[in-house]
């Protein structure tokens, strides 16, 4: 456990909000590549996620660096709602999308985005157990927002690997 002070917990933190920027800046850079509006759309909703997760880290970092332990008003200020980033028609949509469109830039980037995700989970899991009190329920909290996002990516890493395996090349 983390219990000789606020020094480790900041570089904890500090790796975090590193991580969540790189996140954010990775999708900023994808958008442009992504060729079907509702990826566009989707990733749209999940830069926004990923602003809310450098605010809340941030305001995390200056109660730490204030010298104080993590503000329980710190803990609530900020709470993500699980988002449906395509609804049923729009997952249909895209899919067909992608196999008219051979849309191999959009699965390379589901691919990355997939394997950062689960990177953030892991290590936002991790280090939930190597603390305790508000700083455990802090990396609690963005283990399941980035758990929802690792599902959301493999959910359409694991199809869109489908149909490009079993479509009919060269036909």
């Amino acid at each position: 456990m983390y219990t000789t002070g606020n020094a480790d917990l900041i570089k904890l933190f500090e790796y975090a909000l590193n991580q969540e920027e790189t996140w954010k800046s990775f999708f900023q850079r994808s958008l442009e590549r992504m060729g079907v509006g509702a990826a566009v759309s989707a990733f749209k909703r999940l830069i926004e996620e990923a602003e809310k997760h450098i605010e809340f880290i941030t305001r995390i970092l200056q109660d730490l660096k204030e010298g104080s332990e993590i503000q329980p008003s710190t803990m609530e200020r900020v709470e993500l709602e699980p988002v449906d980033y395509f609804d049923d028609r729009a997952r249909s949509e895209f899919l067909h999308q992608c196999i008219e469109g051979s849309m191999v830039p959009d699965v390379t980037v589901f691919k990355t985005a997939w394997l950062i995700e689960k990177d953030l989970s892991e290590f936002y899991e991790k280090m939930a157990a190597k603390t305790e009190g508000a700083a455990l329920n802090a990396f609690q909290m963005l283990a399941r927002w980035e758990k929802g996002h690792e599902r959301f990516f493999r959910e359409y890493r694991d199809k869109l690997s489908e149909v490009y395996a079993n479509m009919p090349w060269g036909g």
